[in-house]
């Protein structure tokens, strides 16, 4: 008889390794997002170098995590993305983030100590992501490519701020379509229990910065 090598394959994926931030997500709570929607897209672009500071700053952590009520509003999301577009699937790029991680990036970014805030919540006071409450994320379309939004993630200029979308549409620097993917993110977002900011088009909340730390300890 032929031995079954796929129970070999479980055993060993069972045994791999957790990441130090892996672990420290899960002693914590948080649940780790596509084990409740395996359509949701996960590229998380601090486990890259692909992010503004240019260094990869999370190593081998693959997989997004959130608290468990926001990653349940962020399946609802999909679900609801799925309605009206059945090929599209949310892309996250950033969910729950440790603060030593968060004090990486503040510490990286070239702006002014007063104007860091506008970009980077300040580690002394802990982001929304800092709580797991918090997630970045696009859409992918039926080509498998991320939409259109007219910038990538992580830009750090008016051009990322929805409040300025309609002059950014009237002096030519956005375009109609690049507003209705931005709209359609942020329709099934807030559908699902989040709020944008006016500052990223990609950042979403589950909870206030007070409520979050009410509900949850700081992931550090």
């Amino acid at each position: 008889m032929t031995p079954d090598r796929s129970v070999d394959i479980v055993a060993e994926a069972d045994t791999v390794p957790l990441s130090e931030y892996e672990r420290l997500m899960q002693q914590l709570g948080l649940v780790q997002v596509q084990s409740l929607d395996s359509s949701i897209r996960v590229d998380l672009k601090y486990s890259t170098t692909d992010n503004f500071v240019g260094v990869d700053v999370y190593g081998d952590l693959d997989d997004a995590y959130l608290q468990e009520e926001p990653a349940r509003r962020l399946v609802e999301a999909q679900r609801l993305l799925h309605e009206r577009h059945p090929d599209y699937h949310l892309l996250i790029y950033d969910a729950a983030r440790p603060r030593q991680v968060q004090w990486i990036l503040w510490d990286t970014l070239q702006k002014p100590e007063a104007d860091k805030p506008k970009y980077v919540a300040d580690p002394r006071k802990g982001s929304i992501h800092n709580f797991g409450a918090a997630v970045d994320l696009t859409i992918v379309g039926a080509d498998g490519k991320p939409l259109d939004m007219g910038t990538g993630y992580d830009h750090f200029g008016i051009l990322a701020f929805p409040y300025h979308e309609d002059s950014l549409l009237k002096s030519g620097q956005l375009t109609e379509t690049q507003i209705a993917n931005r709209h359609l993110l942020r329709e099934v977002m807030q559908a699902a229990g989040f709020s944008p900011i006016t500052s990223e088009w990609w950042h979403f909340d589950a909870f206030s910065r007070a409520e979050a730390r009410r509900r949850y300890p700081i992931i550090e």
